[in-house]
C-alpha cells in the first residue's frame, strides 16, 4: 500500500522563464495521496487517496482531488469493520489476502474506480453506466495472462473515456509522488463523521514501509492526538500540520486501532521528503520609499503553506507594506495546499472556490474560516503556465478584491483528479470533479485574463482594489 503527495514531472505547456513587460527587478534572478478504492469485503487492503494538481507526463497539468469527503467516493469502504473482539482477526486475514493479487483483480479494480468516481466533463458521450458495465464484461470474459497485459488493458479502457486527464500510472510513475507526503510520517488522513454530528480523523492510507507503517499504524486507525494535542474536531490538514517537523525528529501519536480496538501510543520518526517551494526577498521601489515583499511559489507541496507564512512574516518584519506573489510557471501541486494558501489572504467567510462532482450533493462552497494573515495590497503574477492550484489561488484573491492579476492569460485547468493506487503499486488518475471560481467562472479550457499586462504602479493597484466589489452569492 502506498500513499503520498507532490507534482509529477511532466512536459505540460511550455514553461515561460521570462516576462519582459514587467520590471525585472521585482522577479527572482535565475539562480498529492493515493487511495485504494476497495470493495467492502476488502476494507483493509492497501490504499490511499492523493490530492494533487500536477503536471501530466503526457499533456497538460492536472489537478488532483480535494482532500474532503465531498469529492471522494461516498463509499465508506476504507473504514474498518469491527465485530466485538474480531477486529484483530479481520485485519490479519485481509492483510494476508491482499498479498495475492491477480491480473484480473487489478483490471477490475481500475474499472470499479471509474465506475464509482469518474465525472465526464467532455462534450462527447463517451461514458455511461451501461456502456461501462458492458466494457467490464468484455474485458473480464477471458483470463489475463501477464501483468503487462493487464496494464495495457487498463490504458485502453481509460483512453476510451475521451478524457485527457484520466490515465494510467506505472509503478515507477506512481512512486514519484512520494514528495507529496503531507505529514512527514507517511500517512493520509481523512475526516469522517463520528455519528454524533462531529468528525474524527481516520488513516485512509499508509506509505508502504514508511515511518508510520513500520511503527505499527494501520489503515483504518483513528488518530486521537499528536504530541498530546487532542485532534478531535480538527481537519485532516490541521492534523497533518501538527505531524510535520524536521527530518529525523520524532512525533508521538495516539491511535485507536479499528472501530473498537485498543488505543496505543506510538512514537514515529519523521521522514521529510518535500523541499521548500518558496523563494522570497525584499524589494525597494519608488526611490527606496516603498518596500515590497516578493514571494515566488514554485509549486504547492506539503511545505508550501508553512514556508509561505514564514516568508510573509519575515518580509513584514523587514518593513514590507505590499506584496508580489509570483505564480508564473507554477503548474500546481496539492489542491488542498492551494486552498489553504488562498485562505491566508482572505477575510473570514470569503469563498475560496466552488467544487462540483458527478453527484449534485458533492457541490461545495469552500470558505475562509479565519481573519487574513495580511491585509496589504497584493499583486499576483501569472502566465500561460500558471495552472490548476495556482489558478485557484489567483482567482480566489482576485475575485475577493484582495489582489490584482498581472501578466498573461493563465492555462485554464479547472478539473479535479484523484489518484488511486492499484494493488500492484501502479495507479490511475481519474477526473472526479471540477472547480468554479468565486465569481462563478468555469476556467477549464478558458484560463483567466489578467487585470494588467505590464507591471502597474502601486497607486493603480490600490485604486483598482478600492473600487473592486465582490460578487454576491445567489
Amino acid at each position: 500500500m502506498r500513499l503520498l503527495h507532490s507534482p509529477l514531472p511532466s512536459p505540460s505547456p511550455p514553461l515561460l522563464t521570462s516576462f519582459s513587460p514587467i520590471k525585472a527587478s521585482i522577479f527572482p534572478k535565475k539562480s498529492s495521496f493515493v487511495s485504494h478504492h476497495k470493495p467492502l469485503q476488502q476494507l483493509l487492503s492497501t490504499g490511499v487517496s492523493l490530492v494533487l494538481s500536477l503536471g501530466l507526463l503526457v499533456s497538460a497539468p492536472i489537478s488532483i482531488a480535494l482532500e474532503s469527503p465531498s469529492l471522494q467516493s461516498s463509499n465508506s469502504s476504507l473504514e474498518v469493520i469491527c465485530r466485538e473482539n474480531e477486529a484483530e482477526e479481520v485485519y490479519e486475514k485481509d492483510t494476508e489476502a491482499s498479498k495475492v493479487v491477480s491480473n484480473e483483480n487489478i483490471v477490475e479494480e481500475a474499472w470499479q474506480i471509474v465506475n464509482d468516481s469518474f465525472l465526464n466533463t467532455s462534450d462527447r458521450r463517451s461514458w455511461s453506466p451501461e456502456s461501462w458495465l458492458q466494457k467490464k464484461d468484455d474485458i473480464l470474459s477471458s483470463s489475463i495472462q501477464t501483468r503487462s497485459k493487464a496494464h495495457d488493458i487498463i490504458k485502453r479502457m481509460l483512453a476510451s473515456l475521451g478524457d485527457p486527464y484520466t490515465r494510467f500510472l506505472s509503478p515507477e510513475q506512481f512512486s514519484k509522488m512520494a514528495r507529496y507526503d503531507m505529514t512527514g510520517i507517511g500517512v493520509n488522513l481523512r475526516d469522517v463523521p463520528d455519528g454524533n454530528g462531529g468528525s474524527k480523523l481516520k488513516v485512509l492510507g499508509l506509505l508502504l514501509d514508511g515511518p508510520a507503517h513500520n511503527a505499527g499504524v494501520r489503515q483504518g486507525d483513528e488518530l486521537i492526538s499528536v504530541n498530546g494535542v487532542d485532534v478531535l474536531g480538527k481537519s485532516s490538514f490541521e492534523a497533518s500540520s501538527l505531524l510535520l517537523g524536521p527530518n529525523g525528529t520524532s512525533v508521538n501519536i495516539m491511535v485507536k486501532h479499528g472501530n473498537c480496538g485498543p488505543v496505543q501510543s506510538i512514537d514515529v520518526e519523521r521522514q521529510s521528503i518535500a523541499k521548500t517551494p518558496v523563494f522570497y526577498r525584499l524589494e525597494q521601489i519608488e526611490n527606496g520609499s516603498t518596500s515590497v515583499g516578493y514571494v515566488r511559489l514554485k509549486e504547492f507541496n506539503a511545505l508550501a503553506r508553512k514556508d509561505l507564512v514564514t516568508a510573509i512574516k519575515r518580509l513584514e518584519g523587514m518593513g514590507a507594506s505590499s506584496f508580489v506573489l509570483d505564480l508564473r510557471d507554477n503548474l500546481g501541486g496539492l489542491v488542498q495546499a492551494g486552498i489553504e494558501i488562498a485562505k491566508l489572504f482572505l477575510n473570514e467567510g470569503d469563498t475560496v472556490i466552488y467544487t462540483v462532482g458527478r453527484d449534485p450533493q458533492y457541490t461545495r462552497n469552500i470558505v475562509a474560516e479565519a481573519p487574513p494573515l495580511i491585509t496589504a495590497p497584493v499583486i499576483v503574477l501569472v502566465n500561460k503556465s500558471t495552472a490548476s492550484a495556482s489558478e485557484i489561488v489567483a482567482t480566489a484573491l482576485h475575485d475577493n478584491c484582495r489582489a490584482v492579476l498581472v501578466g498573461d492569460k493563465t492555462y485554464g485547468k479547472g478539473l479535479i483528479q484523484s489518484v488511486f493506487e492499484l494493488p500492484d503499486g501502479s495507479g490511475v488518475v481519474v477526473t472526479i470533479g471540477k472547480y468554479v471560481t468565486p465569481n462563478h467562472m468555469d476556467i477549464n479550457g478558458n484560463g483567466v485574463e489578467p487585470d494588467f499586462r505590464n507591471f502597474p504602479a502601486w497607486n493603480e493597484v490600490n485604486n483598482r482594489l478600492s473600487k473592486c466589489h465582490k460578487q454576491q452569492d445567489g
